[in-house]
C-alpha cells in the first residue's frame, strides 16, 4: 500500500488549506514513460469514481485508481528539502527501475 511519510502528511493539510480543498482527496497517478521511468502527477480531487483505491493516513485522504496499483505497492510520498530552503514532494518507489532506497540518517 502507499504510505505518506509525516512532513508529507502535514504538508498535504496546508496545501488544502491555502487552496480551499479541505475535504479532498489527494489523487495520485503515476504513468510509464518510454524509458522505463515513471511521471507522478498529484492534485485535490472531490470525485472518487469506480475503482478507485482509497487509503487514509493521519487524516488525510489518498486515492488512486486501481489498475494503478502495481505501479503503486510499496510507494511513499515524503516532503523533503532538496535544496537550502526549496521543499519537494518526492515519490520512493521500489517498483521503478533504477530505485536506489534512501540512506538511513
Amino acid at each position: 500500500m502507499i504510505k505518506v511519510s509525516p512532513r508529507a502528511v502535514q504538508q498535504i493539510k496546508e496545501s488544502a488549506r491555502q487552496g480551499n480543498a479541505l475535504g479532498m482527496a489527494l489523487r495520485v497517478a503515476v504513468q510509464k514513460k518510454p524509458d522505463g521511468g515513471f511521471h507522478y502527477a498529484m492534485g485535490f480531487d472531490d470525485v472518487k469514481a469506480q475503482g478507485d483505491v482509497v487509503i487514509e493516513v493521519d487524516g488525510v485522504q489518498v486515492v488512486f485508481d486501481e489498475q494503478q496499483k502495481p505501479l503503486l505497492e510499496g510507494m511513499t510520498i515524503d516532503f523533503v528539502e532538496l535544496e537550502p530552503g526549496q521543499h519537494n514532494f518526492i515519490f520512493l518507489n521500489p517498483n521503478e527501475p533504477g530505485y536506489v532506497p534512501p540512506r538511513e540518517d
